[in-house]
């Protein structure tokens, strides 16, 4: 592996692992794939993105730079224990829900640079919007690796540990309730003859011109108010979800999915 790359370690192979490897930059990073023995799924990843991979990653540690934790939550304390012999200083980083860095602190030497990023699964689109949190022991140069390391899987934000465990309803749950809202409407727009295709085009085009909006930082508020005529068709319709009280839903919904997450964190 060349000397001017960072050397990372993938220990987990599946879809948020692919989608990572895919977006980084292969003339800034060499890559190592290794998992718990899915021989079928290192194959897979080694011919669809032409990177190294290993059947036995505890021999590849201690050339690592970056050591990136990405399978589930439950798989991580037996890892942990076994990485915890092993590393000397190396930043290890987790993709999993609810691992946060005072935990992978805990678990691993003192004095071990960590992080933990949540992207979510428009991360294989390039269209994330993850966020990330630092250990104690991160320096500068580690986080540059981070932010080079997520880029290319989208936009991203730095925030406190506390504040991904509140957020990442919002980012990584939330998509879903979009989802929910474009099938409504795709079953809506199916009524009037169209052909399904025609109808997921316009559903998904109305949805992703309106996020266009919503990033040029205009108040979500006022742009509602630019598409709605006061006493007009745009009006009755947002009456009838003012009325059911769409916010309060919205709110219940996010409230749900922290409540479930604290129960498994």
């Amino acid at each position: 592996m060349s000397n001017n790359k960072k050397n990372v370690l993938f220990i987990g192979a599946g879809r948020m692992a692919q989608a990572l490897i895919e977006g980084l930059n292969k003339n800034k990073f060499a890559i190592l794939v290794g998992n718990n023995g899915n021989e079928e799924r290192l194959q897979e990843v080694r011919e669809t993105y032409d990177v190294e991979t290993t059947d036995n990653w505890h021999q590849h540690v201690s050339k690592m730079d970056i050591i990136i934790l990405a399978m589930p939550p439950e798989s991580h304390d037996p890892i942990l224990v076994e990485l915890a012999e092993l590393i000397h200083g190396q930043l290890v980083i987790t993709v999993a829900a609810g691992i946060d860095p005072s935990y992978l602190e805990s678990k691993l030497p003192k004095g071990t640079p960590v992080a933990w990023i949540m992207p979510n699964t428009a991360a294989k689109l390039g269209k994330s919007m993850t966020l990330y949190a630092l250990g104690q022991h991160v320096n500068q140069e580690q986080q540059v690796w981070i932010e080079a390391l997520i880029s290319g899987i989208g936009e991203f934000e730095q925030v406190t540990q506390q504040q991904i465990h509140e957020l990442t309803a919002v980012t990584g749950s939330a998509p879903a309730f979009i989802y929910r809202v474009a099938e409504a409407l795709e079953k809506i727009t199916l009524e009037s003859g169209v052909t399904t295709e025609q109808a997921r085009k316009l559903v998904a085009n109305m949805i992703a011109g309106s996020a266009e909006m919503l990033k040029t930082n205009a108040d979500p508020a006022e742009l509602a108010d630019e598409v709605a005529t006061p006493g007009g068709s745009t009006a009755a319709g947002l009456e009838v979800l003012d009325t059911n009280h769409l916010d309060h839903l919205m709110i219940d919904a996010i409230e749900a999915c922290r409540q479930k997450a604290m129960v498994q964190d």
